[in-house]
């Protein structure tokens, strides 16, 4: 299947079209961009403690730490707040949370920021532990679902309201494989 005619998903029962919001080419360039920035703004000489937010991001994270160019150590969380296409309104920790991320530098990695509630969870959780520095990353950002004040330091794209698939992105665990992001009709 190509990205000219992404496939149907199905959504809550119902079989639902999507069409092409970001290719899979264009979001290669954006990552190697963000990875350019987060090495500008870091010392070379600092390791970063890459804390992945699984499961939506960790294909965003796999391409973005290939291309940093110093030490890393990756570790993961996985917490979820999504049922289908709508939030619940509650961060449910599925995972631990490393416990040693005191003196570190820290890169969260997350695929979506939208309520916010997700990425201000963990925010809160990390710096519990006193970290040298916590930057965060997205590969979307989406302001109009947002219900707390929180941003992410490095934003890939900014998307309008629209429920989105792929490149880690999924409705029930399921189209996390598309190499590029669809846009889910639902209307």
């Amino acid at each position: 299947m190509t990205e000219a005619t992404t496939p149907a998903v199905i959504v809550q029962g119902s079989i639902r079209p999507t069409r092409l919001l970001l290719s899979a080419n264009r979001i290669q360039e954006r990552v190697a961009e963000l990875a350019r920035t987060i090495e500008q703004a870091t010392e070379a000489k600092d390791e970063i403690v890459v804390l992945i937010c699984l499961d939506g991001a960790m294909i965003f994270a796999a391409d973005l730490i290939r291309q940093l160019a110093r030490t890393t150590r990756l570790e993961t969380v996985k917490l979820k707040s999504y049922v289908g296409t709508e939030s619940t309104g509650t961060v449910v920790a599925k995972t631990v949370l490393p416990s040693d991320l005191t003196d570190k530098h820290v890169l969260i990695v997350e695929d979506i920021v939208d309520t916010g509630n997700t990425l201000n969870h963990l925010l809160a959780l990390v710096k519990e532990q006193n970290p040298l520095s916590v930057r965060t990353v997205a590969l979307l950002d989406k302001p109009s679902a947002r219900r707390l004040p929180v941003f992410a330091d490095y934003v890939g794209f900014e998307i309008g309201p629209q429920f989105v698939v792929g490149y880690g992105l999924d409705v029930d665990g399921r189209y996390r494989n598309l190499p590029y992001v669809a846009e889910v009709v639902l209307d």
